[in-house]
This record gives structure tokens, C-alpha cells and sequence, in this order.
């Protein structure tokens, strides 16, 4: 195998190749990328058997052929190569050895045999459809924060996408929830998408989902199955395991009789709490929020290293009330929000908070109370 990339386009497919390795596995394997070339191509494979990603790249090639090398170690070196270099990697197959060169650079590494990359089998997927990279790229961002960590609710570690009804009709639905808080953004349906199956993403794909996301005009194209996801653009291929286990009903969390309703300037109030909260204790991050006409007072009391008090003016011609929040929480659910208010719907103080953004019906935030 002989083929020569620029370093850019390599790169950019090495980068995404690493990120998808195990750093730490037992399987040698496991640690490599499978690079083929031919025709005009090189493609770069690399899974952690849970997730495969493949992806192409242009290069001249001379010499057809296919190896495994350690993904990291590739990425590192192409990552310190100049810029606009020109890269020639050769593997004679016989030594054992891929020597890649660029300029005045020579490196010699050591690779595996490509009979042992285990590839992922491939599938029938039950829908396949086309979504923009921007609808994705907000149902997944504006969700991702509220994945749970926990692994002994492993149902929970990821985001569920489905078919779901609304108002005027289906919709494309994603939703995450760790118990404490949970996002709910809907997407209009995509032709094609209205027989898929529920499934759980998982954090670590949605993560290296967001990689194809950054384009603006690409499109994606989605196929899923009870068992499998697959994202693909021309040039990149994700394909990943979902999580198996049945989410929770979301619905019964999410509160409809709250009617104590306050509206902030979502950046203000963003701020404001993470001022405030600069001397609450690590532990705890309480915040406590008092309302009364048109006033939002946020408050932290740490004794053991001080206290802190912001006003705000705001829309709110409720009873008075007071609650309390985790700052990162509130933090959190605050940065989602791209219009300029946020629309919190409060019951009491004991009770779930709904927030949105502004008269958005597509994006819903639910948010648990603290002691305070």
C-alpha cells in the first residue's frame, strides 16, 4: 500500500478516528485504525465495538492495499506536521512496519495484521431518512446536558430519539434525564422517519455525533434499527449500538398545572446566578430564588464562606414564592436557551419547575427544586 494525502484531509480523518478508540483496552486491536486505500480513497475505520466510525478522504493512491496502526500515535504525528505538507504513507506489508513521510519527516510504525480488525457487521435498518445537520445538531446539543452519569441507571445514559405525538401532528422527539432535570426538543418529522423505533443514543456517540453536526449545509442521513443508529454524510460514517433498555416515561414528569409564571432575560439571568453562586459551597451549589411583583432576588447563604444577593427585574405578577435551585442546574438550563427570554412556570416550592424559551412550544425543560 502507497498513497499520498494532504496533511489537512488526514488529519481530519485521523482526528475522529482516535477519538473513538478505547485509551484503555486489553485488545491490541482495538487501539489501531484500518486504513484502506484505492481508487482515488482512503478510508479510515476504527471502532471500540460499540461504535464505528469510517471515515474517506481524497489521496493519489499508488498502491492499493490495507494495514492497522495505532490510531493515537498517527494522529499525533500528523497533528505536529506542518501545515499544507504533503504525506506519503507506504506499508510494504513483509516488515511489519507503515513508514509515513512528509518533508523532512520520516516515521516508521509498527502495525497489526488488517484480518484481525474486527468490523461491524452490517444491517437492515427498519427507517431511513434525511434530517439537515442544524435540526439534529439542536434536538442532540440542547439535550445532551441532562444525560445521566450514573451507570447503574444505564437506561439513562443517553438520548432517546422517537417518533412522538404533538399538537399538529408527529414529531421528532429527543429526550434526556438523570433524574434531577430533563430536556425535551422537538424537530419536525423527516419523510421517511415516522416507522422508527425508539432508541437510547448513547453519551459517547452523541459526543462524537457532534463531529458531522458542525457543517451548516450538510445533510444527514439516518438509519436506525431496535438494535443499531447509523449518521452518515458523504464523507463520514457513524455507526453505533443504542443502549438496550426502555426509557422511562418522560411525560409524567413533566408538569401542566404549573401557573406562576416568570420571564428573565435568559443571558441576565444566567450571569446573575453564576455570580451568585461563586460563594455557595461546591457541595451543594444551592441558590435560592425569591419572586414577588416584577422583583427576582437570587440569594446564596454559605456559612463557611459568606453570602451573596442579586435583584433582577422581571415579568411576574404571581403570589410571592420562594425556591430554591442547584446553581449548575439552573446554569445549565439557561445557556440552552438561544432567544433572548426564558419562561420559568413554577407551582410551589416543592414542586418541578418547567422552563422554555420564550413562546417555543419545541423545546421544554424540567427542572427538580432544592431545600434551600
Amino acid at each position: 500500500m502507497k498513497f499520498s494525502i494532504e496533511r489537512g484531509e488526514l488529519l481530519k480523518a485521523v482526528g475522529q478516528a482516535q477519538s473513538v478508540v478505547e485509551r484503555r483496552n486489553t485488545i491490541p486491536i482495538l487501539a489501531n485504525v484500518l486504513i484502506e486505500a484505492e481508487g482515488d480513497t482512503v478510508s479510515m475505520r476504527s471502532t471500540d465495538l460499540d461504535i464505528e466510525a469510517l471515515n474517506k478522504a481524497p489521496a493519489k493512491v499508488e498502491r492499493a492495499g490495507a494495514t492497522t496502526v495505532s490510531a493515537v500515535t498517527l494522529h499525533e504525528i500528523v497533528r505536529k506536521l506542518s501545515d499544507g505538507s504533503l504525506v506519503t504513507l507506504t506499508d510494504d506489508g513483509a516488515s511489519g512496519r507503515l513508514t509515513v513521510d512528509a518533508g523532512r519527516s520520516n516515521f516508521s510504525l509498527a502495525t497489526l495484521p488488517k484480518e484481525d480488525f474486527p468490523v461491524m457487521a452490517a444491517t437492515e435498518y427498519t427507517a431511513n431518512f434525511s434530517a439537515p445537520a442544524p435540526v439534529l445538531r439542536r434536538l442532540f446539543d440542547k439535550s445532551k446536558f441532562a444525560i445521566s452519569t450514573e451507570e447503574t441507571r444505564y437506561y439513562l445514559n443517553g438520548v432517546y430519539m422517537h417518533v412522538s405525538p404533538a399538537e399538529d401532528g408527529n414529531v421528532l422527539r429527543c429526550v434526556a434525564t438523570d433524574g434531577h432535570r430533563l430536556a425535551r426538543i422537538d424537530a419536525d418529522l423527516p419523510d421517511g422517519a415516522a416507522s422508527m423505533p425508539g432508541v437510547i443514543v448513547p453519551r459517547k456517540t452523541v459526543g462524537e455525533l457532534r463531529k458531522l453536526l458542525d457543517d451548516d449545509d450538510a445533510t444527514i442521513a439516518v438509519s436506525v434499527n431496535e438494535t443499531k443508529v447509523r449518521f452518515a454524510t458523504q464523507s463520514i460514517t457513524l455507526t453505533s449500538k443504542v443502549i438496550d433498555g426502555t426509557f422511562p416515561d418522560y411525560a409524567r414528569v413533566i408538569p401542566t398545572g404549573n401557573v406562576k409564571r416568570l420571564e428573565v432575560d435568559a443571558a441576565e439571568f444566567a450571569k446573575a446566578v453564576d455570580r451568585v453562586s461563586t460563594v455557595s459551597s461546591e457541595r451543594s451549589r444551592a441558590v435560592k430564588m425569591a419572586l414577588d411583583e416584577d422583583r427576582l432576588v437570587l440569594s446564596v447563604n454559605a456559612p463557611d464562606s459568606g453570602a451573596a444577593q442579586e435583584e433582577l427585574a422581571v415579568a411576574y405578577g404571581d403570589d410571592r414564592l420562594e425556591i430554591g435551585f442547584n446553581a449548575k442546574y439552573l446554569l445549565e438550563i439557561a445557556s440552552q436557551v438561544d432567544r433572548e427570554n426564558a419562561v420559568f412556570m413554577f407551582n410551589s416550592s416543592g414542586d418541578p419547575t418547567l422552563m422554555r424559551e420564550g413562546n417555543d412550544q419545541s423545546a421544554v425543560y424540567v427542572v427538580m427544586p432544592m431545600r434551600v
